[in-house]
């Protein structure tokens, strides 16, 4: 066969004309040691602090984060197989930063801190990829808090109010109920979902065991509140690398929904429970240690409180012009022994606009939530309140405080007046009240209608064990026979601006035919 010289001339000819020269650039290094997470690596001279890199192993890519620059080599830790990672393999320097998954596709499902399902079900399908650990938005893009994030908790909603885009932190020793006070929270949220005040609630278990996520995914499911949820887990199974980074993780998946007012679109809410910090605390120090960083107090690193500080920085409300969305966040500490003066609890103490404190030898009592009402604070106070309940919740702090001093009184055997007698007997009642089941979350017009008639003295004469029973037949009363006073109250949202009286001789005329 004779070659035709021609048409392989002009062959070559069309391939040299439509080469492009397409060279990849890139920054590599090399393993010099490995273990326990952390990776040395040789070679990356221009990386940054925070830089995301790739490591070239045999089983395929890993990536790993800059978090050490020293005078030879960096110190990276590494996300995801770190027993992949061996000496000698090859880095690459991607100068990117963390970011991880964002967007609908999350809603109900429950994911790693890098975004990866850990349910089971198909791949994310995001909106956005938001970066993980980003400044938070300054003076100029705020405005104070004023709108209440009701957690349906009667003893939290009436005096230690939760504004959206608050950081209120929860506080207490193993096994008091931490957790449950934040599901309860996202439980309530429910009632808002498909409205314009709807909330995306994002759950970050951080070094906990997977039975104990699993269950909590279960009474999610249950309560039907999957639908607006989105579950962060790090395990106690899983590197401190991931521990570490899993509350930025959650935090930047609720920002993308707190700016999507400034576009228009909802939801534009968003409430973070961060369970638990101290364990995630435990995690950085694990990495800073292994990094050689100098320990300080109680062997953690210095910049915890930077760490911390930065996170719950992010949680604000934003300006009208700026779309007016908020990122409410409840950081979860455990405390050794009611030591609230140790160094995480205090740091985060610092860094919160309050705490709710729950107390063991009140849980132990069977008054649950077990929460410390003398301890407690919320530094937003009334403006997280509707007017009804700011009426109503003056009068039950102050009966409270005083059950709690005469009590004390009424131990010794003392002999008491008349009036110490009544409220003894009154801050019985509210404290019985105030005692709530899991996963029962009450409406706010509910909450402010058995407060006000217990300050005004309906619930006295009653017995303690009758006082719940009561409470459910009056709820059930003014839903029913005086639906009209509470639609009233509802719309006008507070007392002043309704019958009181006419209230007062409904709530008479249930108790007349109440029976116990």
């Amino acid at each position: 066969m004779k070659i035709k010289t021609d048409e392989i001339t002009s062959v070559l000819k069309q391939e040299i004309e439509q080469f492009g020269a397409e060279l990849e650039v890139s920054e590599v290094g090399r393993v010099v040691e490995v273990g326990d997470g952390i990776a040395r690596v040789y070679g990356l001279a221009k990386a940054m602090s925070g830089e995301l890199v790739e490591f070239d192993t045999s089983k395929g890519p890993v990536m790993g984060q800059v978090m050490n620059l020293e005078l030879d080599t960096v110190g990276c830790v590494i996300y995801g197989d770190a027993l992949a990672v061996q000496e000698g393999d090859t880095v690459k320097a991607t100068t990117r930063l963390l970011e991880v998954p964002a967007g609908h596709g999350l809603l109900g499902r429950v994911v790693d801190p890098l975004g990866n399902p850990l349910d089971g079900g198909p791949a994310i399908e995001a909106d956005a990829q938001m970066k993980l650990d980003i400044v938070a938005p300054g003076i100029a893009f705020r405005q104070p808090v004023s709108e209440p994030m009701a957690t349906g908790i009667k003893a939290i909603d009436s005096m230690i109010p939760i504004g959206r885009g608050q950081r209120e932190l929860i506080i207490g020793d193993r096994k008091t109920g931490k957790t449950a006070v934040g599901l309860d929270a996202i439980i309530n949220q429910k009632q808002y979902w498909g409205t314009d005040e709807a909330v995306v609630c994002v759950y970050v278990a951080v070094g906990q065991k997977e039975s104990t996520v699993a269950a909590v995914v279960e009474d999610l499911k249950k309560a039907g509140a999957m639908d607006y949820t989105i579950v962060v887990s790090a395990s106690a199974s899983s590197p401190a690398p991931m521990q570490y980074i899993a509350p930025y993780a959650g935090c930047a998946m609720a920002e993308h929904f707190m700016w999507q007012g400034k576009e228009g679109k909802l939801p534009k809410h968003a409430l973070v429970i961060y369970d638990d910090l101290s364990k995630q605390a435990v995690a950085y120090r694990q990495l800073s240690l292994l990094l050689r960083r100098p320990p300080g107090r109680e062997a953690y690193p210095g910049d915890v409180f930077y760490l911390h500080s930065r996170l719950l920085e992010r949680a604000t409300k934003l300006s009208d012009e700026n779309g007016a969305g908020s990122l409410t966040a409840l950081p979860v500490i455990e405390t050794q022994e009611g030591d609230v003066s140790a160094y995480i609890p205090t740091n985060v103490i610092s860094i919160t606009d309050g705490q709710i404190y729950l107390q063991p030898e009140l849980f132990a009592a069977g008054i649950r939530p077990a929460v410390n009402v003398g301890i407690s604070v919320s530094r937003v106070g009334g403006a997280a309140q509707i007017k009804a309940m700011k009426e109503v919740a003056g009068s039950l702090r102050l009966d409270l405080a005083a059950y709690r001093e005469l009590e004390a009184f009424a131990q010794l055997g003392t002999e008491l007046d008349a009036a110490s007698q009544q409220q003894l007997d009154r801050g019985a009642r509210m404290v019985e009240l105030l005692k709530q089941g899991q996963f029962t979350p009450f409406d706010t017009i509910d909450q402010c209608i058995s407060i006000y008639a217990a300050s005004k003295g309906f619930l006295d004469d009653l017995e303690i064990s009758s006082v719940g029973k009561f409470e459910e037949g009056l709820l059930e009363h003014f839903k029913s026979a005086r639906k009209d006073l509470r639609d009233a109250l509802e719309s006008a949202g507070s007392f002043k601006k309704i019958d009181t009286d006419a209230f007062e001789a409904a709530i008479a005329e249930f108790k007349a035919g109440f029976t116990a």
